[in-house]
């Protein structure tokens, strides 16, 4: 597991890209804007998104935001895909 900080100034923007490995991205201050392709939304200060391997995505910043990236797994590993699952 490796976890990297991100700081955004308004008005910038992560280039379309993909990852190797699942990555939560947890907003810490602010919200980010980010599009996956399939769809678009906000993730905003104590939210989380997950990025699945492979898949492309972007997102901006309108605000100054800060967030975690935290990258669980090894590249050239295979990896599982996210799922959150509740306890029933």
């Amino acid at each position: 597991m490796r976890v990297v900080g991100l700081r955004l100034e308004s008005g910038q923007k992560v280039p379309e890209h993909r990852n190797a490995i699942p990555v939560a991205l947890i907003v810490t201050v602010g919200r980010l804007h980010f599009d996956d392709g399939s769809g678009q939304g906000e993730v905003g200060a104590g939210e989380m998104l997950l990025i699945n391997p492979g898949e492309r995505h972007t997102y901006r910043a309108d605000v100054e935001t800060s967030a975690y990236l935290v990258f669980a797994g090894l590249p050239g590993v295979r990896s599982r895909m996210w799922s959150l699952r509740q306890k029933g």
